[in-house]
């Protein structure tokens, strides 16, 4: 592989990433001094002359753009081995898809930002381009002149001109993010179909997950159960699999998040009151029974100081945690088996802010499991977050007692008392790769009933302040 450190006047500084076809350098321009961005081909195409053209037809579409809501082309030239660059604007913010890496965005940011990548792609539309990949990571930001942030699209290496893309015969795009026609060959494809991509932009930043395929996407309001609904109703519209459902044009796309982003910062007690009953704001989050598939549902109850009570489907279980963990929840019943006791399927509920990552230990979470366990059981295998359980006779108590979670480091057990129960509260931290808390409860009922027991796990980015609290909360009816 040649080494760069210079092309032309561009000293090569560090490499930002690359992808199918070319390598992108942050680099110096030395005649301007300012930072630029260099895409190069790579090597191993160099002699396929349908590659070289496709990569210099993505510089030709970014200049035809002519948007400042689109990364800019500077200048274009080629290698002494042949191979040709082009020079473009330096974003310095990032793309969207470093933004998500700590979870879903605040829904008002969110909307805004998609709003804002609907507005480049309209100005791409209005060049007669199509983009076809638009996703977070080719969602760039950087810094304004005046200091304000600004939002670019970026990699049109998949970008048609619209004439073309109405004969399209290929499939192309990014798993979650292409609409049905872009998917299936032979089909052609119009502006519409950015419309479906940005509609799974907005809900990637608002839910913090890839959608899935066409006709199978979940709705948004199930991952996070406080997005508005006119927001998941806007977002359904835009990936109709059906295009002809969708907004017909991204513009109006960005015109209606605009409005919705709006409401969304609004302060509550600066909108409208609507006549409601109590405190109970009963949502239908489908989720998904880990062993049954059922889908089900989780009412959820706001309550003052920043809390929330979650209560299961059959209205058994119901546990009060901090606010921040009620991102996302999820009724998986569960199998008592899973801590070697005899099968079954239980009530259970978790709620956390990633339970997407519930089974790495070692990973940023805070949430709580809560499952019943109604008689005494035998030996078994992994415990809720896949590691060993224990081994011989006993009940929920002698079943925790004997859990390990190997690499994480055990910090003791203590005797919880409470109103309504009692049992061992057993502590882990330093979990390989995180330093939050583990915590893990067998409860009895305190009146000496015996049945139903409980097990508790809950997960802490950092401490156990909140343990007492959430186990003193946890109610069992029935």
């Amino acid at each position: 592989m040649q080494s760069l450190e210079r092309i032309d006047r561009y000293r090569l500084e560090r490499r930002l990433g690359g992808g199918a076809f070319g390598v992108v350098w942050l680099a110096h321009d030395d005649a301007l001094q300012a930072p630029v961005a260099v895409k190069v081909l790579a090597e191993n195409w160099a002699d396929r002359l349908d590659v070289r053209e496709r990569f210099l037809a993505e510089a030709r579409l970014l200049r035809k753009a002519g948007s400042n809501r689109v990364v800019q082309v500077y200048d274009i030239g080629e290698l002494p081995d042949g191979r040709p660059y082009f020079v473009m604007e330096y974003a310095d913010g990032g793309t969207l898809a470093d933004r998500l890496a700590d979870g879903p965005l605040p829904v008002a940011e969110a909307l805004r930002l998609t709003a804002l990548a609907a507005r480049a792609a309209s100005a791409l539309h209005d060049a007669g381009i199509v983009h076809r990949d638009i996703k977070p990571s080719n969602v760039l930001l950087c810094t304004a002149p005046d200091g304000s942030p600004r939002l670019l699209l970026a990699d049109l290496g998949l970008a048609k001109s619209l004439a073309q893309a109405s004969g399209l015969t290929m499939a192309a795009g990014s798993a979650g993010y292409a609409p049905p026609e872009q998917t299936a060959p032979g089909t052609g494809i119009d502006a519409r179909a950015d419309v479906y991509s940005l509609g799974a932009l907005g809900y990637q930043l608002v839910t913090g997950t890839v959608p899935a395929p066409p006709g199978k996407v979940v709705r948004p309001d199930r991952l996070r159960p406080d997005l508005p609904r006119e927001v998941r109703r806007a977002l359904a519209r835009a990936m109709a699999c059906d295009r002809e459902r969708r907004w017909p044009t991204a513009e109006a796309f960005a015109d209606a998040l605009d409005r919705l982003a709006g409401e969304s910062s609004t302060p509550p007690a600066a909108r409208p009151r609507r006549r409601r009953g109590p405190l109970v704001l009963a949502l239908a989050v489908a989720v998904v029974a880990a062993a049954t598939g059922v889908t089900t549902a989780l009412v959820l109850r706001q309550r003052p100081a920043g809390e929330v009570t979650v209560r299961d489907a059959t209205g058994r279980i119901e546990a009060t945690v901090p606010a921040a963990w009620g991102r996302q929840l999820r009724d998986v019943g569960w199998d008592p088996k899973t801590l070697g006791l005899p099968t079954a399927h239980t009530p259970a509920l978790a709620v956390a802010d990633d339970l997407t990552h519930w089974q790495d230990l070692g990973s940023h979470v805070n949430g709580v499991f809560v499952g019943l366990s109604e008689q005494d059981g035998l030996s078994g295998r992994d415990g809720p977050s896949g590691h060993g359980g224990p081994s011989g006779h006993g009940d929920l108590t002698a079943a925790v007692r004997a859990l390990r979670h190997t690499g994480c480091h055990y910090q003791g057990s203590s005797d919880y008392r409470g109103t309504a129960w009692h049992g061992p509260v057993r502590t882990w931290n330093n979990c390989p790769g995180g330093e939050g808390t583990l915590v893990e409860a067998a409860l009895d009922p305190a009146d000496g009933t015996g049945a139903p027991q409980v097990y508790v796990q809950i997960r802490q980015d950092g401490g156990g302040a909140a343990v007492r609290h959430v186990l003193d909360s946890v109610r069992v009816t029935g």
